[in-house]
């Protein structure tokens, strides 16, 4: 299959359902009751089969997160509001904390998790966001992650999307050409502020790699 190659309708649909179902998930995450600390990639499960990692990367990173949410609690209780999301064991955190010292103090945490490769330290030293901010960033990702379904030269399922205070992270395992187009789409969605990328790249050559052969699904 070439990777300029049009998903086929039939797959365009069900991946437009799933990150919908995905910004409702992430929307209600933000309501009363529900823990401020977020794992990244749990909602992801259903939808490994076409994901650039390999099963055990996901596998780990789903454990890491785990575990990194459950030690930020055990440490920091309801004082923080911190979204924890790894991929390809690198580790990306973003919310909000009271102090400088508290920013270190969670990377710290989190770097000494398991199979935690790296860090990126994206915490704000800020009073924790309202819920109508939280609801609008998980609005945003939803927008972001349909646009991207739309573009017939993507394969959606290769970015990981995540949005604090409009700030839109895209990870992933991806080419250059794909890293640019994606830039050009989630920059023109409504309500993006920036988009900071943490981009693996990968060749056209190792991406044919990874695509089925032709006939194959």
């Amino acid at each position: 299959m070439n990777p300029a190659q049009p998903l086929r309708p039939a797959l365009r649909q069900p991946l437009r359902i799933a990150f919908a179902a995905l910004s409702f998930a992430a929307l209600a995450a933000t309501l009363p009751g529900c823990i401020p600390l977020l794992a990244g990639g749990a909602v992801m499960t259903g939808m490994a089969a076409t994901d650039r990692r390999t099963s055990g990367a996901q596998i780990e990173d789903e454990g890491i997160e785990l575990r990194a949410s459950s030690r930020v609690r055990e440490a920091f209780v309801e004082r923080v509001h911190i979204n924890i999301t790894s991929y390809n064991r690198q580790v990306l955190l973003t919310g909000e904390v009271p102090t400088e010292q508290e920013k270190q103090a969670v990377e710290a945490l989190v770097s000494r998790v398991p199979n935690v490769r790296s860090t990126l330290n994206e915490l704000a030293v800020l009073g924790n966001t309202t819920l109508p901010q939280r609801s609008s960033d998980a609005l945003v990702t939803g927008k972001v992650k349909a646009s991207l379904v739309d573009a017939k030269d993507l394969y959606a399922n290769a970015f990981k999307v995540v949005t604090e205070r409009g700030v839109v992270y895209l990870m992933g395992r991806v080419t250059t050409r794909e890293a640019e187009r994606a830039t050009a789409i989630t920059r023109s969605v409504g309500g993006v502020q920036r988009v900071v990328r943490i981009l693996e790249l990968i060749t056209e050559e190792e991406l044919k790699q990874m695509l089925p052969a032709p006939g194959k699904s």
